[in-house]
């Protein structure tokens, strides 16, 4: 009896050894499938900020004024002379090179583009570009098209896109930013190409403007009313004026 109790012993002791090595066992797989887990969703295929995902960018591109000459009006209309100037004044703002301007030939308005070419040349220098600064190019437009002077510089343009891209599906599916909560591929496009339209100066962008001088004269006419104890207020000569309404005081 004693030597079948022994027995019994030993094998409840191998069996605890059997199932502690069991549970071991158990929990290095888990553990190494939590590993496995963390590498293979080790960060997203794209930017989680819009901002990075569609990138604002610096680049040369060109500003077009297109003129419209018919084939009996070999002049400008004065719609299109303040055009012509106002492209002028741009061009001193924000140009990075000469001014190049498509003549149209061999069109039905071609003598026409040619005599408007003399007063939009006139207009350029007159508003401050140089002479050596206009370069005009010939051209053939297709036929049957209505051929315009095309008036254009290179500048500096903030620019974003192409935006409307939808390289997967936003609705459920079995992609991983679906299950991650991830935002969508174009989300944040058109926030960004709209900055990039609206903003005045890109280089703003990039770095801030340089201070400008203050206004001396408002500032000496305020220090010198502070330093002798005065009202340093700006005084009009009738502060009243405007403050009532002198409609119907006449009836």
């Amino acid at each position: 009896m004693q030597i079948v109790r022994t027995m019994i012993i030993e094998c409840r002791g191998i069996a605890r050894l059997v199932m502690r090595a069991a549970f071991v066992g158990g929990c290095a797989v888990l553990v190494c499938a939590c590993n496995t887990d963390q590498q293979v969703a080790a960060g997203p295929d794209v930017p989680s900020d819009y901002r990075l995902r569609h990138p604002i960018t610096l680049s040369e591109a060109d500003r077009t004024l297109e003129i419209f000459i018919g084939s009996d009006r070999g002049a400008l209309n004065a719609t299109q002379r303040a055009q012509v100037q106002a492209f002028a004044h741009t061009w001193r703002h924000e140009a990075t090179g000469g001014v190049v301007v498509d003549l149209p030939v061999g069109s039905s308005n071609a003598r026409a583009a040619a005599s408007a070419m003399h007063t939009i040349g006139s207009i350029l220098v007159a508003n401050g570009v140089p002479p050596r600064g206009v370069f005009v190019r010939r051209y053939h437009p297709p036929a049957f098209n209505l051929a315009t002077i095309r008036i254009s510089y290179p500048r500096i343009a903030a620019q974003v896109g192409p935006c409307g891209m939808w390289p997967q599906d936003i609705g459920a599916s079995a992609n991983r930013g679906f299950f991650e909560n991830e935002p969508y591929w174009n989300f944040g496009c058109a926030t960004q190409r709209n900055l990039a339209a609206m903003v005045d100066n890109p280089a703003d962008l990039v770095q801030p403007r340089a201070e400008t001088p203050a206004y001396e004269m408002r500032r000496t006419t305020v220090m010198g009313h502070y330093t002798k104890g005065e009202d340093t207020t700006t005084q009009y000569p009738n502060p009243n004026a405007g403050a009532i309404s002198t409609v119907g005081q006449g009836q």
